[in-house]
């Protein structure tokens, strides 16, 4: 079977579409993710087919909606073409009536064209065969009759039928090809009956050309259909912005999984950062790190978990329950094989064999080696190419400790005690009654020791107040509250001399059920659809006491039983976290809610704000408008949510209030100066979209309902400068450092800190992969992070020495990959296509110095194999 498979394939009978790990989300991705199931799946592929089995066509037939990203990220991996099935419905109309269901997608604004142009065509039914023609077992269509003799003879009718709907997807199309799918979403289980009911229909048809009818029918792939639509040689429609949001009826708006399974989605993006982190120790380690002390480790299962967990049914949480818990078990197990190899990596870089403790559930102060013993220590790796300053809180039961850095200095520290929202939430998981609060800095690629000590068990820690201070401030912010109602009420730049009004509250959108009404369309886990515009305030005020001391400045705000918030400034931070702990949402009342909070400000706004397509490009967003159509809005909120994988931002000519997330959420700008953000959903009806299960998240913990914590990160700042505070913001929230454990005394000669780099790499320049990819090789993806035109300072050109980057490798020989590692960049050609509306581009080719000298671009990636041997 197997060579028979090798043989279609060689012969390009058989031909793989999209051949990634699985086919990935588009709206609630982070690209580093999508980047690294695509190659994963590729790789597979070349290293069990070789050439003939390289996918030329991505195809997307059923993810909802689609990232400008994503079509960047599929040219720059060498696609020819992309195919998908779902637009919204008015994009659909419109573009039948101009013949623009094939154009050319223009997905960046700051590579040259055509490095980020991709040839998109939007196929006629979906992933659907056309009406009347599913020869399935479980379809109902009757299959072609061509017995003359039978009562039931059909052939005559069929053929009409199929006539009719060819001709007419021909007038819909621009050239004289027109792809049909055939086969669908669970109907695909009888492949006898689905060939020899289309071999039949190609042979009627087909003869209907002896009596002049112009319709051929043959089997094709997606490939061939595109290369006969290359040597149209046409122009085609080009397009700039996205599809989202995704529509397909006048309520029905798939904006509602952007949130979806909140918990989900954090755990997802954890789990990157740790699977990066242990990519990394990896390599940095050398072969120590897969069989040492702690046995052997493994980063191939947690690949493989987060690779799948990308799935359009996975971190978009539009998977059943029992799924879902499935995808965060496998996360969870493949975690568990890469501490192994974390903690033998870390033995080898500092010599100690000491047993390292992890602590996955410091978000709620659960740590039980900090909180019983009275002398730990506590390593910070940094995954990040550059020094990072990071706050950390460990749960602990003294009042008083010493914390000393790598080199024997005390660092300030402060103990705060526990918030009750946090003892609510920890259900006896953890006994600490206080928390630790102090500022580390870890060095770039590297790890740094910080020994602690309990001092005394008196006297008590900080006092709280109850009474709401007017402000909270540092070096950076200052942040003030209305005295009165408790609530945030301006923000300010210290640096910049800037201040805008500023108030944030919490409220739920009253999710309709469809119940009274078969004509209602209800919210689930696709879609948002509330019953009124307006949404419910929890409450005009809240409760507060606040924390004020040198390390931490905190103002711990109750808005209800189910919904809390901290307002938090560190000493060393640009930016104001807001910790919102939401749950369980109550349904007693049997309404299905779905939570936001909301930012008002003084910014002008005129409807404009800001997203992120996929963590990377940022795109323009109106509201009540989309670029490519005359928008009929029907559904005034749910049709202005757009998807926010990392960051939201408004501003006008002064100001720039950006929001950066550590999750994927769904957002918008309902009202001028306004941003909200939905955090949580909570639904009593499915939507009939295919998960048939209500979105109503209970857990052995929570049998009463999901409780989700999350962070959002406010910063202040003048809209040309903007850029250079959130960009590396969110990539420290994308790639936290990792804490371990060691309890007691550190052996005297063990190293307390080192560095992967020989220097931090330039500000501009982000380190997106580093792993082993055979035994002398590793692969490296260097990522210029900024926009063309978003930075005076960093949107430059930047040149990196790849043989004078790693402290612990010798860099021997260097090839240069395309983005997805499954080609050489040198070999790597694409079909080249004409947009309408000017001359088809001449790429510039720019010459790096020299050969291990790289240049990197505004938003360029690029991606080599090194072969190293360690130092």
């Amino acid at each position: 079977m197997q060579q028979t498979v090798k043989q279609l394939v060689n012969e390009g009978r058989l031909e793989f579409v999209n051949g990634g790990w699985c086919m990935s989300d588009e709206a609630t991705t982070h690209y580093s993710a999508v980047i690294d199931q695509m190659t994963m799946g590729l790789r597979f592929l070349n290293e069990t087919f070789g050439a003939c089995g390289r996918p030329r066509v991505a195809w997307h037939i059923d993810p909802f909606g689609h990232a400008r990203e994503h079509a960047s990220m599929f040219a720059q991996m060498g696609y020819d073409g992309f195919f998908f099935g779902r637009l919204d419905y008015q994009d659909r109309d419109r573009r039948m009536m101009a013949k623009e269901q094939e154009l050319l997608w223009r997905a960046s604004e700051s590579l040259t064209p055509p490095v980020a142009d991709l040839f998109t065509g939007i196929l006629p039914n979906g992933y659907n065969p056309p009406p009347g023609f599913c020869w399935d077992q479980s379809c109902d269509d009757p299959p072609i009759r061509d017995d003359p003799d039978l009562e039931d003879y059909n052939v005559d009718d069929v053929v009409r039928r199929f006539l009719a709907i060819a001709n007419r997807q021909s007038l819909v199309y621009k050239t004289n090809h027109i792809i049909m799918t055939m086969g669908s979403d669970f109907q695909y289980e009888n492949a006898n009956l689905w060939y020899k009911n289309l071999d039949k229909l190609i042979h009627y048809v087909n003869a209907q050309q002896a009596n002049g009818d112009k319709v051929n029918v043959l089997y094709s792939t997606p490939s061939c259909y595109l290369q006969e639509l290359h040597r149209a040689n046409l122009t085609w429609a080009l397009k700039t912005d996205d599809f989202f949001p995704y529509a397909d009826d006048a309520h029905d708006f798939w904006t509602g999984y952007f949130t979806s399974r909140p918990a989900l989605k954090r755990y997802e993006r954890i789990s990157n950062s740790n699977l990066q982190t242990c990519n990394q120790l990896e390599v940095l380690g050398g072969p120590d790190s897969r069989k040492g002390p702690f046995g052997e480790g493994d980063s191939q299962t947690m690949k493989k978990a987060m690779a799948v967990a990308q799935h359009h049914d996975a971190v978009s949480g539009t998977e059943k329950q029992h799924v879902a818990n499935d995808y965060a078990r496998r996360l969870a197990n493949g975690w568990q094989h890469c501490q192994a190899l974390v903690s033998n990596s870390l033995a080898a870089l500092s010599g100690s064999s000491a047993k390292r403790i992890y602590c996955d559930n410091l978000n709620i102060s659960v740590c039980p080696l900090t909180e019983s013993s009275k002398k730990f220590s506590v390593n910070v790796y940094n995954p990040l190419a550059r020094p990072v300053t990071w706050p950390v809180r460990l749960p602990v039961n003294g009042t008083a400790y010493v914390v000393s850095d790598a080199n024997g200095k005390t660092v300030d520290c402060q103990v705060v005690p526990v918030s009750a929202a946090t003892r609510e939430v920890r259900r006896n998981r953890g006994s600490a009654v206080n928390e630790l609060v102090f500022e580390v800095q870890a060095p770039p690629l590297g790890f740094t020791t910080y020994s602690v000590s309990l001092l005394k068990d008196g006297p008590p820690p900080a006092s709280t107040k109850h009474r709401t201070p007017t402000a909270i401030q540092n070096k950076f912010l200052r942040v003030t509250f209305d005295p009165d109602t408790g609530l945030l009420s301006s923000l300010s730049n210290l640096e910049t001399k800037q201040t805008i009004k500023l108030t944030q509250n919490f409220y739920w959108y009253n999710a309709s059920d469809g119940n009274n009404s078969e004509s209602i369309q209800p919210s689930g886990a696709y879609i948002f659809r509330p019953n009124s515009s307006t949404p419910f305030i929890i409450s005009k005020t809240a409760k507060t006491e606040s924390i004020q001391t040198s390390a931490v400045q905190e103002v711990r705000q109750w808005f209800s039983p189910w919904v809390s918030q901290v307002v938090r400034l560190y000493t060393e931070s640009r930016a104001l976290e807001l910790e919102w702990t939401v749950g369980p949402v109550p349904i007693d009342d049997d309404l299905g809610k779905e939570v936001i909070t909301r930012l008002d400000t003084s910014i002008e706004t005129s409807q404009y704000f800001y997203t992120d397509s996929n963590g990377r490009e940022v795109l323009q967003r109106k509201t009540d408008f989309r670029p490519t159509w005359n928008l009929k809005q029907s559904e005034p909120i749910a049709g202005n949510y757009y998807p926010i994988n990392s960051r939201a931002f408004i501003k006008d000519d002064n100001d720039q209030l950006t929001v950066v997330t550590d999750r994927s959420q769904g957002g918008g700008s309902i009202y001028n100066g306004s941003l909200e953000i939905m955090l949580h959903r909570r639904l009593l009806y499915d939507d009939v979209r295919g998960v048939a299960e209500p979105l109503n998240e209970t857990s052995k913990i929570f049998p009463e309902g999901l409780v989700v914590r999350g962070r959002l990160l406010l910063s202040l700042d003048r809209p040309p400068s903007a850029a250079d505070a959130h960009r590396p913001l969110a990539q420290e929230v994308v790639l936290q450092p990792l804490l371990t454990f060691t309890d007691g005394d550190l052996h005297p000669n063990t190293q307390l800190e080192f560095s992967g780099l020989q220097a931090a790499l330039p500000p501009a320049v982000h380190l997106l992969t580093l792993t082993q990819w055979d035994k002398d090789s590793v692969l490296v993806r260097l990522e210029h992070q900024f926009q063309s035109g978003e930075s005076k300072v960093n949107s430059q050109p930047v040149t990196v020495n790849l043989q004078k980057m790693f402290s612990t490798l010798e860099v021997l020989g260097v090839s240069e990959l395309n983005l997805s590692a499954n080609q050489w960049k040198d070999e790597m050609t694409r079909l080249q296509w004409t947009p309408q509306t000017e001359e088809r581009p001449l790429l510039k080719t720019f010459e790096d110095p020299s050969v291990w000298e790289v240049t990197l671009r505004p938003m360029e990636i690029r991606t080599f194999l090194l072969r190293v041997s360690l130092r």
